[in-house]
């Protein structure tokens, strides 16, 4: 019986629940999911101020991502990423992440109550923190200007100028990386970065303690996956190769291997985001320090928000299934 591949998936959010939600279906493959925990804004910043967690909201995401797929589990993913509409004190929160909190006061801790909850809903693969303290996103824009923050980083219009490009992305405090986020990578065969929000996301877990050092020096593949659109306040302007760099300027090594999307985008959707000063981002990769792998990785459906979430969220996404197949290929291509 051939060993299984170690798969580690770093980032967070949306982005990281459709890449582990279509690679579950892969029986030969082990997942681990590293987490960013500088999350602020939203229902996070209720749980990091009142109940001193991690942000939960990813961790709730990929939990649901990761879950069994047989029947019996749909009542509890559905209760997973339930969001109340109303109720004071309520309103905005999702089931998930107070059962989260709920589940750290009963076993003594936030780490035993992910392994509980991964218990319930019998996940297929481990979910781990970047680090387990307490950290917040700062960014240093081009202007100088310093913000404080994920919540000031992701409203640049309400907080700073959406045009400037940020210069550097550092934390407020030094930590260490999660012992086990660290054993995950030291033995990882492949490496998944996003989609995601490339600060935000990303190189969020890329800047804490020396993860970046672990990233550069593994034996591992690593494979990058460009998002569909452009982000205001962190990519503005930014075309595929620029993300690509960017990528490279933090870690030290250029990714293996880049997707990205060529199919076109469903026109209501791209009218939206033109609103929003954000537009599908310019393939102009050279494919010279990585492969380049093309294709339609286009979610059909335009995201619909449930009522009570208060933040922007993305209107299109990867599909999972058609991201999953391209990356299960580059694992048997890397054999």
């Amino acid at each position: 019986m051939n060993k299984k591949k170690n798969i580690v998936v770093i980032g967070g959010g949306t982005g990281t629940f459709a890449v582990l939600s279509g690679l579950k279906k892969y029986k030969d493959l082990k997942l681990q999911a590293i987490i960013t925990v500088s999350d602020d804004g939203g229902s996070n910043k209720k749980f990091r101020d009142e109940f001193g967690l991690l942000p939960p909201s990813d961790f709730r995401q990929c939990l649901v991502a990761l879950s069994s797929d047989e029947p019996k589990h749909d009542t509890l993913r559905k209760l997973m990423m339930y969001r109340f509409s109303k109720g004071v004190g309520l309103e905005g929160q999702t089931f998930g992440n107070i059962l989260i909190a709920a589940l750290t006061d009963i076993e003594g801790s936030q780490l035993q109550a992910f392994e509980e909850a991964g218990r319930i809903l019998n996940i297929k693969g481990e979910i781990i923190p970047i680090t387990t303290e307490n950290v917040r996103l700062m960014a240093e824009y081009e202007n100088g200007e310093v913000v404080f923050g994920e919540h000031v980083i992701d409203e640049p219009e309400a907080f700073h100028d959406y045009r400037q490009k940020i210069k550097r992305l550092f934390l407020n405090r030094k930590v260490k990386v999660y012992k086990k986020a660290k054993q995950a990578i030291n033995a990882a065969d492949f490496i998944i970065l996003g989609p995601g929000d490339l600060y935000t996301s990303i190189l969020a877990n890329i800047i804490v303690g020396n993860a970046a050092e672990l990233i550069k020096n593994s034996k591992a593949k690593i494979i990058y996956n460009i998002n569909l659109m452009t982000k205001l306040g962190q990519t503005f302007g930014f075309t595929a190769k620029d993300h690509v760099e960017e990528i490279k300027k933090y870690i030290g090594r250029y990714p293996c291997y880049v997707t990205i999307n060529i199919n076109n985008l469903p026109k209501a959707a791209l009218a939206r985001y033109k609103e929003k000063k954000e537009k599908p981002i310019e393939d102009d990769l050279d494919g010279k320090n990585y492969k380049v792998i093309r294709g339609n990785f286009v979610a059909k459906e335009m995201i619909t928000k449930s009522k009570g979430d208060v933040l922007e969220r993305s209107l299109i996404r990867h599909d999972s299934n058609k991201l999953a197949k391209t990356l299960y290929k580059i694992f048997k291509e890397g054999e």
